[in-house]
């Protein structure tokens, strides 16, 4: 790991273990028989993964052999070192550590095995003068205590010269191999261990020898029995390798706590029916947010004590900071203000293309509430509702969180006048690659801006348009930034359509790479035309192959496949596509959320997800959770139960409905993920710290292993096995900002579901009619005509729509109106009030605006009801 300068000091303090049987030298000391190799990678020939360096240049591999520049004047050994995390010790158990090292023009290098968080003790170290010609170390020892995870430290620094120093064949033989890995997985019965609607699907998957059905019985937490049934058999589950049967209680519709499923001798983890049962996981969930804030002092008192840290990256020593960021050498010959923003994963760096998807969720989220009859208008979305210190501002908390990251990316457009001007930065991140835990005011790497590239600069230009309109209501001087931002930005990916990032561009950071930005395009072109109305952005979207192609994956979407946000949001936003275009836009969404349906019946734990090895990827949470996006908004659009019932249905396998019985969600479930890979939430290796705050999503099963703790713990793992609650797992166990922003897209769904009650047929119908513009396009004059479609006669009515940008209303006419941001509310005045079955009432106004697409709402609603549109 990479020490801070805090914990750098105490290495050399650090209290030595005795060692036994010692020897040192040139000449090789032999290795018990047999004995297993500890060290990944150590002839380099996978290229530099995993290692990482501190206070050194870029790690490269030469020749087959690691080698780093370390600068001359370092004062300590250990202010520059080459290490490796993860490595397991026996205690009592005899080792053999060996190395080839070299030097130009020759210093001192030493080996330190460790224990990686405080008290840092040593285990074992080896002393070498390393010269030009590579020379082999070897020492063999005991160590007196174990360390499943302990930590290999090379230190290279101390020389008044600076230094190339490479190593080559480093191993570390001994100890036992290592014991087969066996997860708990608790109870046979799996449930999601939150619990389910009271309206909604109530599904069940049992592992169990048995292939005849099996009874079961729903029980109280007194243990009376509430319902009983029998399973079905499924057979072998592909994607676990079990043997299972499912069963179904939906029929049970009472709520109650601690309730438990009991088959086949078993009982479940227990768990609530409940209408409110995502209310604080939408909360939790967009907290995740503000815990991974770069540049700002985070608030203990908002978010609980153990998470108050400094504001970290700011340029207060040891950090070099982001308000002042050089480019890459060869990059670029300035430097930018680019603070701010959220950390994107475990890691510190900051990605445009990953910060875009992301922020596009959270913006989302609030958008859909301008259109969904079940989000209540945003309410619960409102100022005050989430725990931010912009709160009681007079804007949405969730637009608050998310222009944290929209200054941030705004601040990586190449300044006017610089080469490739208008494009975005593809990320910055520290030179090299720092270790685990972290905390990032004590980050003492250089930070770099990385190449612009075409992918990040459209990023920028989507989700600023989306800023542009949804800003306007609160902020028009920033709304117009995102505005201006968003076109500028199009402009430059135009002109530069090919900038790829390098997908080698990886030390430090991750790469990021993408050479098809045709979807980026695409949904660029789609925010600019639902922002603006210009006819430009509407002939490019409409010329581009996906927006007639099939753009749903069965696999989900994310950062690398961003044409399916496009299709949504045409699908949702109101816009003035032609009918037909609309209608066949919107059957996309609804064909593919069929086919979710259809993978969700034929899967076992009833998730929309193909179930083989390849659906099973790095990060893959998030894709079943946009694949449930795709079901929700399918129920938004049509008002069709079964899409929502297969949404909420989604969420079960990610709650505890698996193969593993463990809900992914951080304090959400009976037995739940509390060590994801993370250099801030590292309990798991320090005590001091916290465990991530409740709502954190990790990555989930990747059949691929492509971190060495899990390809060494899992080896032959079956797809949906293929996950570890560990630190070290980086691939199965990381945190991420677009994989926390999907989990808070559809919490705020779910919430808004209550006890998801059969979908209610319409009463009202309303139409809204634009009588056009006036005084230079800056005005247009309205009326919204309301139906009684119902039975009863409707006394007292309040009709309610959303604006898609900066329209106000002016005064009105027929019903007394007011505007809260793009909500506008028309109460009946007394002579009105009364609406009998098949009549009508009319009300009109007249608004101004500063110019931009001004479509008819896609939402009306009487005393709270929404209406057929027509």
């Amino acid at each position: 790991m990479t020490p801070s300068p805090r914990r750098l000091a105490l290495l050399a303090a650090a209290t030595a273990v005795a060692l036994t049987a010692a020897t040192a030298g040139a000449a090789h000391a032999e290795p018990p028989p047999d004995a297993p190799e500890q060290i990944d990678n150590g002839d380099f020939s996978a290229g530099v993964s995993p290692w990482f360096s501190y206070g050194t240049g870029p790690l490269g591999v030469t020749d087959g052999r690691l080698c780093a520049t370390v600068p001359g004047g370092l004062a300590n050994p250990w202010d520059a070192g080459i290490g490796q995390d993860g490595v397991p010790l026996v205690a009592g158990a005899e080792y053999t550590l060996g190395f080839d090292v070299s030097a130009t023009p020759g210093t001192a290098v030493k080996a330190v095995l460790q224990l990686g968080t405080a008290p840092y003790t040593t285990y074992a170290s080896v002393d070498a003068t390393a010269g030009g010609t590579a020379q082999r170390f070897e020492k063999t020892f005991t160590v007196a205590e174990g360390n499943p995870a302990a930590q290999l430290i090379f230190q290279v620094g101390g020389s008044a010269a600076e230094q190339t120093v490479c190593l080559d064949d480093v191993s570390l033989r001994g100890g036992d191999p290592p014991e087969p890995y066996v997860p708990d997985t608790g109870p046979r019965v799996r449930v999601n261990q939150v619990g389910y609607l009271p309206g909604g699907p109530k599904n069940a998957t049992v592992v169990t020898s048995a292939t005849e059905a099996l009874p079961w019985q729903l029980r109280s937490a007194a243990g009376a029995i509430l319902a009983s049934g029998t399973t079905t058999p499924r057979g072998v589950d592909a994607a676990s390798g079990q043997n299972v049967q499912t069963l179904d209680f939906s029929s049970y519709r009472t709520p109650g706590a601690g309730l438990t499923l009991t088959v086949d001798g078993e009982t479940s983890h227990p768990f609530d029916i409940s209408g409110t049962l995502y209310d604080r996981l939408r909360a939790d969930s967009l907290q995740f947010f503000y815990a991974q804030r770069s540049g700002i002092t985070i608030d203990g008192d908002l978010i609980g004590a153990e998470y108050a840290r400094p504001a970290g990256h700011l340029g207060v020593a040891p950090n070099k900071g982001d308000t002042s960021v050089p480019c890459q050498p060869g990059v670029c010959d300035y430097s930018l203000d680019v603070r701010g923003g959220w950390y994107d994963a475990g890691d510190h760096g900051k990605y445009v293309v990953n910060g875009g998807i992301a922020t596009y969720q959270l913006l989302n989220t609030f958008e859909r509430t301008r259109t969904a009859a079940t989000a209540g208008h945003g309410a619960a979305l409102g100022d005050s509702t989430l725990r931010v210190p912009e709160r009681g501002n007079g804007v949405p908390d969730v637009l608050d969180e998310a222009r944290w990251e929209l200054e941030f990316l705004l601040r990586m457009q190449v300044p006017a006048g610089k080469p490739l001007a208008g494009m975005a930065h593809h990320k910055i991140h520290d030179r090299n690659w720092t270790g685990l835990p972290l905390a990032p005011h004590d980050d003492p790497e250089q930070r770099e801006l990385h190449p612009p590239s075409t992918a990040a600069t459209l990023n920028l230009a989507a989700v600023a348009a989306q800023c542009a309109r949804l800003f306007a209501p609160y902020d028009a001087a920033f709304a117009k930034r995102c505005g201006t931002a968003a076109k500028t930005a199009y402009a430059a990916a135009k002109a530069n359509p090919a900038r790829y990032a390098s997908p080698a561009d990886s030390t430090g950071g991750g790469a990021y790479d993408d050479t098809n930005v045709t979807d980026e395009f695409y949904w660029a072109a789609v925010e600019l035309y639902l922002t603006t109305g210009e006819q430009a952005y509407l002939v490019d979207l409409t010329a581009s192959a996906h927006h007639t192609g099939d753009v749903f994956d069965p696999r989900g979407f994310g950062w690398q496949g961003v044409a399916a946000l496009g299709r949504l949001d045409l699908a949702t936003v109101p816009n003035g596509l032609p009918a037909a275009d609309l209608a066949r836009v919107r059957a996309s969404v609804t064909a593919a959320a069929d086919a979710h349906l259809a993978e969700a019946a034929r899967q076992a734990y009833g998730l929309p997800m193909p179930g083989d090895a390849g659906s099973y990827f790095w990060g893959g949470n998030s894709n079943i959770i946009n694949n449930a996006v795709v079901l929700a908004t399918a129920f938004d659009l049509t008002r069709d139960a079964k899409y929502r019932d297969g949404a909420v249905q989604a969420m079960d396998y990610v709650l505890g409905r698996n193969a593993l019985n463990i809900s992914y969600v951080t304090g959400w479930g009976e037995h739940a993920a509390e060590n994801q890979h993370s250099r801030i939430f590292g309990h798991q290796l320090d005590p001091d710290l916290p465990k991530p705050p409740a709502g954190s999503l990790a990555g989930g099963p990747n059949a691929a292993l492509q971190d060495p703790f899990a390809a060494k713990l899992l080896a032959g793992c079956k797809p949906m096995f293929c996950y570890v609650d560990d630190i070290n797992s980086y691939a199965t166990n990381e945190v991420a900002i677009n994989w926390n922003s999907a989990l808070a897209w559809i919490a705020s769904f779910l919430a808004d579901q209550g006890d998801s009650a059969a979908v209610p047929a319409p009463t009202c119908s309303a139409t809204y009619t634009n009588y056009g513009t006036w005084q230079g396009g800056t005005g247009f004059t309205a009326q919204v005509t309301i139906r009684n479609t119902g039975t009863s006669t409707v006394d007292g009515w309040t009709a309610r729509f959303a604006f898609t940008g900066d329209q106000q209303v002016r005064e009105a006419w027929l019903a007394k109106a007011a505007q809260a941001g793009a909500t506008v509310t028309a109460k009946n005045e007394s002579y009105n009030a009364r609406i009998a079955p098949g009549g009508t009432v009319t009300f009109g106004f007249n608004a101004v605006t500063g110019g931009g697409a001004n479509p008819a709402p896609g939402l009306i609603t009487v005393n709270g009801a929404a209406c057929t549109l027509s």
